[in-house]
Formats: C-alpha cells, sequence, structure tokens
C-alpha cells in the first residue's frame, strides 16, 4: 500500500465521523479494521437467521448523524431511514404501574397527566424549557469544541455564568426534584446519569443534558437496525472516495523516535507498514497507549481515574408471544434505588434489585428474526472489572437472574439462540476495565480533564472515541470523529 494522507484506525462510529468529515475537507483518507464490517462496538451478529445489534440500542440526535453525510455533501436520507420511536420507552415500577415515554412535548404532558397528575404535568413544561436551555448553552459552549486546557472552560466567561445561574453544578437528582414530586418521574428524567458512569444522587446537573437527548429531543430507530446506521456512513463515504480496508489489524503506530516523535506511518500485523504523518486513532484510548505506542506517557486520568460500570447483555432469539403492551425499549426499575448504586458504584457488587433495560428491536425491525420470532436484548449495569465479581463463575447465576427477570415481565424466553456478553467478553474486545463506557463522566474527568484527544508527545497523532473528548454515548462519539478531523486540520494550518 502506498503513502496515505491521512489514516484512520477502526471504523466504528468514532473512525467513520472522522472520515466523513476529514473527506468532506478534502483529505486523502483510509481506515483500517480489524473486522470484516463497519460498526465497532455497533457491531451485527448473525446466528440461525437471527439478527442482533451488539452494541448500543437507542439512538438520539439524528442530527448529528447527518452532520457526517452534510460534510461529504451526500443526502443522509438515501442512505439511511431513521423513524421515530413511539413510546421513546415503557417504565415499569415494582408497583404494576407503567409511564410511556411519549414523543413530542404535548403527548408527553399527556402521559403525566394521566398517570401522575395536573402539578406534575404543569411542571413538565418548565422542565423541558431547563434542559433545553442547558443544552443550548453546553453543545456549541462545551461539547462540539476542542479545549486546550481546563481555561478554555472559562472562555467565552457567559456560558460558564449562565450555566451557574441554572444550577447545572447542583446535584442531578435533586434538580430533578425541584420540578418533580413523584418518585417515579425522578427516576425517568435522572437514570440517563448512568450513561455518563454515575449515579443521580452523584452526577452534576449538567449531565441533564442526555436526559434532553432522549427524553426532550426523542429516541429513533434506523430501517435495518441499529448496525443500519455504520453500513449507510460507510457507503456514503466510500462513494465519496474514502477506502476502506478491512481483515487489517494495526500492530503499532510509528513514530520518529519509537515510543515519541511526528508520525511517520503504522505497521499491520503482517508486517506491512504504511507511510504517513496523520493518524486518527479509534482504539479504547488506554488500550491505544499500552498497546499501540508502548513506552509513550499514558495520560494520568487514563491510568488512574475513575471508570464507568459495564453492562451484562444478553441477546436472545425467542419463539412466543411478547406481552400485551410491551415497547421496543422498556425499562423495568426495581424497587431500591440509592441502596442499588451504592452497591453498583460504591461497593463493586450486582445491583441486588436491578434496573434493567429491554429492548425488542423486532417490533420495528422484523427481518432481524424469523417469521413468528424476536429478538431480545436485556441490559443490566454490573461493576466492571475494578469490582468484586468473578465473572467466570458468576455467568451462570446471572444469566438465570436476567432469565427470572423476563419470566416475571412476560416476555417469552423459548431461547432458539442466544449470546450472554459479560466484563470479560468487553475486555476481549479492547475495551479499558472491561467496560462498553470508559472513564465515568465525572467533573474532573469531563472536558478539558478527560483524556485529550492530541498529545505533545505524537505530532500528527488524534484520538476519538468514547475515551476522549467529549465523552460516551454515540452521540458524542460522533462529535469526537468531528473534532479529530478539525486537529487534523490545525495541525496543517488549514
Amino acid at each position: 500500500m502506498s503513502d496515505v494522507d491521512v489514516i484512520v484506525i477502526g471504523a466504528g462510529l468514532a473512525g467513520l465521523s472522522a472520515a466523513c468529515h476529514l473527506r468532506g475537507a478534502g483529505r486523502s483518507v483510509t481506515v483500517l479494521e480489524a473486522g470484516d464490517v463497519p460498526g465497532g462496538r455497533a457491531g451485527v451478529a448473525h446466528l440461525d437467521g437471527y439478527r442482533f445489534d451488539t452494541g448500543p440500542t437507542v439512538l438520539t440526535m439524528p442530527d448529528i448523524i447527518r452532520d457526517c453525510f452534510t460534510a461529504l455533501g451526500a443526502d443522509m436520507d438515501a442512505y439511511l431511514h431513521l423513524e421515530r420511536v413511539d413510546p421513546m420507552y415503557r417504565a415499569c415500577f415494582a408497583d404494576g404501574s407503567e409511564i410511556r415515554l411519549r414523543q413530542g412535548q404535548e403527548a408527553m404532558t399527556e402521559e403525566i397527566r394521566r398517570t401522575c397528575g395536573p402539578r406534575e404535568a404543569a411542571a413538565f413544561g418548565d422542565f423541558c424549557t431547563y434542559l433545553a436551555t442547558l443544552y443550548e448553552l453546553e453543545m456549541p459552549n462545551f461539547i462540539d469544541r476542542n479545549m486546550e486546557s481546563p481555561l478554555s472552560l472559562l472562555n467565552p466567561i457567559g456560558p460558564a455564568i449562565a450555566l451557574l445561574r441554572a444550577g447545572a453544578f447542583r446535584r442531578l437528582e435533586s434538580v430533578v426534584k425541584r420540578f418533580f414530586d413523584d418518585e417515579r418521574l425522578v427516576r425517568i428524567f435522572s437514570f440517563q446519569a448512568l450513561y455518563a458512569g454515575l449515579a443521580p444522587q452523584q452526577a452534576l446537573a449538567i449531565y441533564a443534558v442526555i436526559t434532553y437527548m432522549d427524553s426532550v429531543n426523542g429516541v429513533f430507530t434506523a430501517r435495518g437496525g441499529m448496525h443500519a446506521v455504520p453500513v449507510a456512513m460507510e457507503a456514503a463515504a466510500t462513494a465519496a472516495g474514502v477506502k476502506f480496508v478491512y481483515g487489517q489489524r494495526v500492530e503499532s503506530i510509528l513514530l520518529a523516535n519509537g515510543s515519541r516523535g511526528a508520525v511517520r506511518g503504522v505497521r499491520l500485523e503482517s508486517g506491512e507498514v504504511i507511510e504517513t504523518t496523520r493518524v486518527v486513532c479509534t482504539t479504547d484510548l488506554p488500550v491505544a497507549y499500552r498497546t499501540l505506542i508502548p513506552g509513550m506517557p499514558m495520560p494520568r486520568v487514563a491510568r488512574r481515574g475513575n471508570y464507568s460500570p459495564s453492562a451484562l447483555v444478553w441477546h436472545l432469539g425467542v419463539k412466543g408471544d411478547l406481552p400485551e403492551g410491551v415497547a421496543h425499549h422498556n425499562i423495568h426499575f426495581g424497587r431500591e434505588w440509592s441502596s442499588s448504586f451504592d452497591a453498583l458504584l460504591r461497593d463493586g457488587r450486582r445491583m441486588p434489585d436491578p434496573s434493567v433495560l429491554v429492548t425488542v428491536p423486532t417490533i420495528d425491525e422484523p427481518s432481524m428474526a424469523p417469521a413468528g420470532r424476536h429478538t431480545i436484548y436485556i441490559l443490566e449495569p454490573v461493576p466492571n472489572l475494578d469490582g468484586r465479581i468473578d465473572w467466570t463463575s458468576e455467568r451462570g447465576p446471572a444469566r438465570q437472574r436476567l432469565l427470572d427477570i423476563l419470566n416475571r415481565n412476560g416476555y417469552p424466553t423459548d431461547i432458539e439462540v442466544e449470546t450472554l456478553v459479560d466484563p470479560l467478553d468487553w475486555q476481549s474486545q479492547g475495551m479499558e476495565r472491561g467496560t462498553p463506557f470508559s472513564l465515568s463522566h465525572r467533573f474532573f474527568q469531563t472536558g478539558p480533564f478527560r483524556p485529550a484527544n492530541v498529545t505533545d508527545h505524537a505530532p500528527g497523532l488524534v484520538f476519538a472515541g468514547s475515551g476522549t473528548v467529549p465523552g460516551v454515548g454515540v452521540p458524542m462519539v460522533l462529535i469526537s470523529g468531528k473534532l479529530a478531523a478539525q486537529r487534523v486540520a490545525e495541525m496543517d494550518g488549514r
């Protein structure tokens, strides 16, 4: 392979985003992917006629996806069909009650009025206004932006002051309780903190922006399943001239002085060397430091920081009828709340009374299973590998508890195929501490305190993905690719 302008390591969502934005800026781009298909963590598995999305299942903020296509001069709608999911979630509680998170403020207000009463319904409008204010302050000023140092938080000073006045640095749960008295609504509008690796009682209200992204802006599904998103991005990028090379694992990033110095290229496991002076690396950041550039000092926060909980995920292909009223996404809240987070985040144990997400993608995409069958995805938050669990002996009991939850809630459990993914499996896929959610979003692991997407030790090397800025989640990872492309442009004075 001849010299390449920019190499992107990994065809996951971060790498695809970087490739789209780099190509849109006129760069020649080659993407090297160890696997056989695009997607990375947003992968796909085929088992006896069933198709499973192996990564995220909740899709939000489609405009950020559209930006990737727009950068290429492409029309997203020609490659990808997205539809709103309504209800966005079916929230089920231990007392037998249910609340459906509906698309649109008017519909959700009516749902809250029906289930929680007029006072809570009236508060929802104010809550939406509050969330929109946080989003409008945070997205352009603190998320969709490369920061050089903590002082960047104060430049410009206006948005930082506005966030302070809005109570964004108070605890998330306490802020939600300012609007709602019903404990069920408090849970519905604060559980998203777990996406950031934090308990609602611990997270700052700035992370209510995640609540805005799904509970207000909306949840979507892609025709063909979640994996259709990276497939569509790859197709548009290929049409625009990006080269994708599959089955090629990068062994090391070559620097001028061994573990230091300007980028000179990459070496593949085959021994082939590809020369370049610009590399965007989307390998999980601490793993990249340890395996692709050994000897280079790793950021302290990546070495010693607090990592998010992991996820026990069970993919099932089943025969049988779904329970009445089941939705695409179903959250089954446990009776316990604060004590469950204490077990998970403080004690490194499984939640004694877990809240779980059950996704049934075949409700909107029946092609993911044979006729008359369904795919089910059940996720339980569990400690990462820093916790106190021996997963070699816990897999059996963990599977049984998930099965009990499905049976208790009426889901079909005549299982034809299944795959159980625990933290050891995530680790084997190259994810630090066995978590797909990387570093938690404690304040001093966020923004300019998170591992930077560039390093002075290796000019020409840029990182993207959940381990760097802006952080975890599909929207954030897509933005990380865009920010990486901007870094490359800055390096070349463009």
